[in-house]
């Protein structure tokens, strides 16, 4: 019975025993009140100490698996907990409802591109783990569980971890945002800020406003919430105004989601000037906006633009998603929203019924992270690093890859539109056959347009290797424009036909 136990993990050695022994009994192999064999004849026939066993078996009693009867034994004092026939067969796809058809439909990580070990992968906007300050983690982890561990342990509360909230008001005021009259809730990452905001928000004409193309992300949870996103096009400075105009015109929105700086997957900073008359227009219409302040931090040259919630003012129609995913630790899932107080409030009453609170020692880590001072010294190495791969990728997309348009003005990854009549995934599918791959944009367009264009993710591929995968990129477009009796002018950056 016991001749196939092997202690192989790093787990204690009776920790293992007690799982072997539990799976012994739900498999029904050790039926109820079985005798166990007494700790030393165990021993010996494990080849581990007598301590092991016992330890084991006190585990075993404390969890009510066994009982120990005083001068007679150890007894299993719990039947197997499964039937011999089970009782029926679900097909749990027949009980799904829309949602999760969606959902799975949707999934990049399910459906996306298919990559292995070894490639030059452009697919990712997610930081670069090397970049990663784990020295100030840890003193931050340290200094936090001194001060409160017992606290941060325990129950939190739905609004936020108070220091966090305080530390992340002062550091939206330093953006120049009027805080008056408005309130702050702590969110797991954007992706439930944006969901909070979208349950939250009433449906009178189900559309919601966005720039075309616009984040994968924000497209799927608009359709699982049943809402329409409706794109206008983008041009260097921002989204196209007259049609912003013609749009609105049109019909009614009951939201507008936008992100002005570092655009994904565009990469463009819509100007200020753009940024007051869409505010105008927008409150025109009465069309409340949420804004995704996605990779502000993320700037290498030029001045910092205002986000939309500074530009309002004492206004209260923006309501601010924040977090700092794309720079600084991911893994922390700690996010936030600056909005009207009363709307704060109800969002507040969501997140307490659906999820109760974000991590408090999430919360507690990141904000002594900040507080330490850390995060300003970070930054900078940060933006020096991405910098220099950022000004990489410009310069590999305008010497190897033929095309009509480049954008990108920061953050971590550049847009190329490439000749209208090629295929992105077919050029995706041909590097990817020599060891390439990157994010065809046709994801990101909520028209179905897009077919041409792709995403070129910089942060996590080694310098090295940039401009060796955009080479190599370049060729396989080559040869698609050739084939299509196209011929490409490589001595004008790769950005000219004829």
């Amino acid at each position: 019975m016991f001749n196939d136990f092997r202690t192989e993990s790093d787990s204690p050695a009776y920790i293992q025993l007690k799982v072997y022994i539990e799976t012994l009994i739900t498999q029904g192999v050790m039926p109820l009140h079985h005798k166990l064999p007494s700790t030393r004849e165990l021993a010996g026939l494990l080849g581990v100490s007598r301590t092991t066993v016992i330890s084991a078996y006190e585990a075993l009693e404390r969890t009510g698996w066994i009982e120990a009867v005083k001068g007679r034994g150890n007894f299993v004092s719990r039947a197997a907990v499964h039937l011999e026939e089970p009782p029926s067969i679900i097909d749990w796809t027949e009980r799904l409802g829309p949602q999760a058809f969606l959902s799975e439909e949707m999934d990049l990580m399910k459906h996306g591109i298919k990559w292995e070990k070894g490639m030059i992968a452009f697919t990712s906007i997610a930081p670069d783990e090397r970049l990663f300050d784990m020295a100030g983690v840890k003193r931050a982890f340290l200094d936090r569980m001194a001060l409160e561990g017992n606290v941060l342990m325990n129950y939190g509360y739905a609004q936020g971890y108070r220091p966090l909230m305080e530390y992340l008001l002062g550091y939206m005021r330093g953006k120049g945002v009027e805080t008056e009259g408005k309130d702050i809730l702590i969110t797991n990452g954007f992706t439930e800020g944006f969901d909070l905001l979208l349950t939250a928000i009433g449906q009178r004409s189900g559309r919601i406003l966005c720039e075309n193309p616009t984040h994968h992300t924000a497209v799927k949870m608009m359709k699982l919430h049943g809402f329409k996103p409706v794109g206008v096009s983008m041009e260097h400075d921002g989204m196209n105004m007259d049609e912003l105009r013609r749009t609105l015109d049109e019909g009614g929105f009951d939201l507008a989601y936008l992100t002005p700086s570092y655009h994904n997957p565009t990469g463009i900073v819509t100007s200020p000037e753009k940024r007051m008359e869409l505010l105008r227009l927008l409150g025109e219409h009465e069309v409340p906006v949420v804004e995704d302040g996605f990779n502000e931090e993320l700037r290498y040259s030029g001045a910092h633009a205002a986000p939309l919630i500074a530009c309002a003012g004492i206004g209260n129609s923006v309501a601010y998603v924040g977090s700092f995913s794309k720079i600084l630790f991911p893994g922390i899932r700690v996010g936030w929203i600056v909005a009207d107080r009363k709307l704060i409030g109800y969002l507040e009453s969501l997140k307490r019924a659906r999820t109760i609170h974000t991590s408090t020692l999430d919360q507690a880590l990141l904000f002594q992270y900040l507080h330490n001072g850390n995060f300003e010294r970070y930054l900078k190495r940060a933006r020096t690093e991405y910098k220099r791969k950022y000004e990489l990728a410009v310069q590999g997309c305008r010497e190897h890859i033929p095309m009509k348009n480049l954008s990108g003005e920061g953050g971590l990854h550049v847009f190329v539109e490439l000749e209208e009549t090629l295929d992105a995934r077919a050029v995706l599918e041909d590097c990817r056959l020599r060891g390439v791959v990157f994010t065809p944009g046709d994801i990101f367009f909520t028209n179905g347009r897009g077919k041409n264009t792709m995403r070129i993710g910089f942060s996590r591929v080694p310098e090295d290797r940039i401009t060796e995968g955009l080479r190599i990129i370049g060729e396989v477009v080559n040869k698609h424009l050739e084939d299509s009796g196209i011929l490409s002018d490589p001595g004008k950056g790769g950005g000219s036909y004829e």
